[in-house]
């Protein structure tokens, strides 16, 4: 995989696990303080649209991970 293929993996993983333990409805709520997580790489996935930089892209460069195109 390509590091933005893992970096899209990573994020869109964190934001269905952060919302099944934030939403009092999932069978495995926890908080509801984990949305404010869910609000965080959301953030992140923005910013780093708009800016065309990721620091989670720029530490998989350093592991070796191939810049995809």
């Amino acid at each position: 995989m390509k590091s933005w293929q893992i970096v899209r993996l990573v994020a869109g993983t964190f934001i269905l696990l952060s919302l099944a333990l934030g939403i009092e409805g999932s069978p495995i709520f926890v908080s509801p303080w984990w949305l404010a997580f869910t609000a965080f790489v959301g953030s992140n996935l923005l910013q780093s649209a708009l800016t065309k930089w990721c620091l989670m892209e720029s530490i998989l460069r350093k592991f070796g991970v191939q810049p995809g195109c």
